[in-house]
């Protein structure tokens, strides 16, 4: 990993821009954006259509390379949602495309590149139609993998997996774990046994932000505006 050769206050203030970029030009486009988002690189973050909700304590992560995109297209009147829960991990790539429903639960990571949509968006006879929509519900502590595919009318159980490059066209039951194209399930998890979810990180959030706050001090400490000017000129 290339070493962060910006000073503190340098590093402090592309921060508060992002967190500016987001106020000024993500939020507005929001139906509700909850409370201790961290967004990076918001600049690479698309948002079309509505209703589009995230929850509290939101992480959401973009590329230029691999963009965001939360996209609501109805195919009727009061129809197209996208809501997503509180501590949720969303990364580059991610797409997300509603003309029905589509609700995420609390504390889901949802890996790069995975693509979530509730319609087919062209009819298989009919290329002009937006063929068959059906809501997809994906319900707390779901961790799906890189570049998944979450297909129209699907159910995801509590605390279950999807695996890399799963194909989801059929529901899958909780606290198990998917794999392959069609998915199916390949492993039973043990419910009694206890989950920590990300909503645990977040269990003192000022302390959270104290820490990592701390952490970019400590390692930051001894860089200097002209070793970073010259790490630009001289890489």
């Amino acid at each position: 990993m290339r070493k962060d050769y910006r000073p503190y206050f340098i590093k402090k203030a592309y921060l508060d821009f992002q967190k500016f970029y987001v106020r000024r030009f993500l939020r507005p486009q929001f139906e509700v954006l909850g409370k201790g988002y961290v967004f990076m690189k918001p600049w690479h973050v698309e948002i079309f259509g509505a209703p589009v909700v995230l929850g509290n304590y939101a992480v959401v992560i973009a590329t230029g390379d691999n963009k965001v995109r939360l996209s609501v297209w109805p195919k009727r009147q009061n129809e197209g949602r996208i809501q997503i829960g509180d501590f949720s991990l969303i990364c580059p790539g991610v797409r997300i495309s509603s003309a029905s429903e589509t609700v995420i639960g609390d504390s889901c990571m949802i890996a790069s590149k995975v693509y979530i949509t509730d319609c087919d968006w062209h009819g298989v006879y009919n290329r002009i139609s937006m063929g068959k929509t059906a809501p997809i519900k994906i319900n707390d502590n779901v961790w799906i993998g890189d570049s998944a595919l979450i297909c129209k009318g699907v159910t995801i159980g509590e605390n279950s997996v999807i695996g890399a490059g799963a194909v989801v066209v059929n529901s899958i039951p909780a606290h198990t774990v998917a794999a392959g194209n069609p998915a199916r399930v390949v492993k039973a998890l043990d419910p009694s046994k206890p989950f920590t979810p990300r909503a645990r990180w977040y269990s003192d959030p000022a302390r959270l932000i104290k820490e990592f706050d701390q952490w970019d001090r400590a390692i930051l400490r001894d860089n200097t505006l002209l070793g970073w000017l010259w790490s630009i000129v001289s890489p």
